[in-house]
């Protein structure tokens, strides 16, 4: 299913070359990085050789088999590349991530780069005290701030003290794009009749027929709650729009209770209700379900682009993928962005290293590994083709689809520091029937109004 423009070995090769031709790239520092202490230019170098012998300690979150493969594959050819230096790599669940992570910043033997969820709960919180070194210094010394769009650039960027989200200092950058959308069974869909959905509306005619037929619409599992919010995510994206999203979640303007979100979380109900989606969700788990629809037990399953290589191998090119638009629209709006951050942490003294190692795992070259190993890069190569039909060209599809239409809506979670817990327990209450639309907005407005009084 998956081609790659070069071999496993080529690509390491590469990697090490294009390492050498990476020279430093123009730009300008973000302004209010530019008289930081912690960030001038001045001390700044490439040469990870001078280091002397060091360990980088890494924390990622990159444990799916085709993420995982890849970081291992740099991992190794940076140290092909810089023998002076050993990487101690702590790989976790997002979940495990999210727990543990501000402990190991705020110990003495804090690691030196770690992966850092954007928005407050994580970025900003970590911000705030201090716990991650601003990059702007390193973004314009490796054309990072050119490399990556500006609008990637401003998902992983903070205030200085950590209180606004999408400030003027950059704090990492991310080595994968992300988008969330539905995956479809295209022999099931074929033998339905059914037509490839494009707008909401759509998807909920498809739900309908495809349970009228006897055939489970929609897999679903949400034993880790974070399904809950992707799957409320990308409905609440078309009912919305990608305007009204990232307006709420960044605070800006608007509320919770406001219909677009009353009106995503009441289709959820109604298909609920409808039996669209398994019975019992919430005692199943993401991987069941995952595993459920690629065996052919559903049409559809909605999850982000890091399940490409699973379902790729899985299916082949039975599988394919789609992001919604809202109702009279072509143009897809639905949750995504970029991966977790990449960032140099407050407490290390080796940030030449790290800012060195970062750039190694997210150069143009990097991206060449990434999606040899079924990733989506954060920045896809210009001059890369994926096979025609295949669920790869799908996925590269949709991410340059809603990039180049402003269609990216960004993770709900963002919106504060406590509001992961408070909507996966509420999407688990809505789709148990435990709360109602009206309710379970109350619930969120609740959290944001709380968030935006303590700031």
């Amino acid at each position: 299913m998956r081609r790659s423009t070069l071999t496993g070995a080529a690509t390491l090769a590469a990697l090490v070359l294009t390492l050498t031709a990476c020279a430093p790239g123009g730009g300008s520092a973000t302004s209010s990085e530019a008289g930081s202490a912690t960030a001038s230019s001045a001390a700044l170098s490439t040469d990870v050789a001078a280091a002397g012998d060091i360990t980088l300690t890494v924390w990622d979150q990159n444990t799916d088999p085709g993420i995982n493969d890849a970081q291992e594959a740099l991992n190794t050819a940076f140290q092909e590349k810089y023998p002076n230096v050993k990487i101690e790599r702590v790989s976790r669940s997002f979940a495990d991530l999210k727990t543990t992570l501000g402990l190991a910043l705020d110990a003495p033997d804090a690691p030196d780069v770690v992966q850092a969820n954007q928005g407050y709960p994580d970025m900003g919180t970590f911000v705030e005290a201090g716990l991650l070194r601003p990059i702007g210094d390193y973004a314009t010394l490796y054309g990072w701030d050119t490399a990556f769009p500006a609008q990637q650039l401003s998902l992983n960027s903070f205030s200085a003290d950590g209180k606004t989200w999408q400030g003027d200092n950059l704090y990492g950058v991310s080595q994968t794009g992300e988008v969330v959308g539905v995956y479809y069974n295209k022999a099931k869909l074929a033998e339905l009749g059914i037509t490839k959905p494009v707008t909401i509306e759509d998807f909920g005619a498809a739900l309908q027929t495809a349970s009228a037929a006897g055939t489970l619409p929609l897999e679903f599992g949400n034993t880790e709650k974070s399904p809950g919010i992707h799957l409320f995510g990308i409905v609440q994206a078309a009912t919305l729009g990608a305007t009204g999203v990232n307006e709420l979640v960044s605070g800006k303007s608007g509320a919770w209770t406001d219909a677009g979100t009353v009106e995503a979380a009441d289709l959820l109900t109604q298909w609920t209700t409808a039996g669209y989606l398994p019975t019992g969700s919430s005692g199943i788990s993401r991987d069941a379900a995952r595993d459920n629809f690629a065996g052919g037990g559903s049409l559809f399953y909605v999850d982000g682009t890091w399940r490409l290589s699973q379902l790729g191998e899985a299916m082949g090119d039975n599988v394919g993928f789609l992001a919604l638009a809202p109702a009279g629209s072509t143009d897809p709006v639905t949750t995504g962005g970029v991966g977790l951050a990449w960032a140099i942490t407050g407490k290390t003294t080796k940030t030449d290293a790290a800012a060195a190692y970062i750039d190694f795992i997210t150069n143009p070259a990097a991206a060449a590994v990434l999606l040899e190993n079924g990733n989506l890069p954060a920045v896809v190569p210009a001059d890369y083709t994926p096979a025609a039909g295949s669920l790869e060209s799908d996925v590269i599809s949709t991410w340059n689809t809603v990039n180049e239409t402003n269609g990216l809506v960004p993770y709900l979670d963002y919106a504060t520091p406590t509001f992961y817990d408070t909507i996966t327990a509420a999407v688990q209450e809505l789709v148990a029937g435990q709360y109602t639309p009206q309710q379970f907005a109350d619930t969120l407005q609740a959290d944001a109004a709380k968030f935006a009084e303590s700031r």
